[in-house]
């Protein structure tokens, strides 16, 4: 009996441990995703200031 009562220690550890990794990328998403939020709004507003018209995807450069 004692050896499953030490294994199932083990486990709920491994479980809190993965539950703070959780908890904490959950976290870093949230504020990562709202400074590209942020970023892309300031980069919009830049473009419609200068006109600028930056090149993306499969967009040819003008010397083609």
């Amino acid at each position: 009996m004692q050896p499953i009562e030490e294994r199932l220690a083990h486990l709920e550890r491994n479980l809190d441990d993965l539950s703070d990794v959780v908890a904490r990328q959950d976290t870093q998403i949230a504020m990562l995703t709202r400074r590209v939020q942020l970023l892309m709004e300031r980069e919009a507003e830049r473009e419609a200031s200068h006109g600028d018209a930056a090149v993306f995807g499969d967009e040819r450069p003008p010397h083609y």
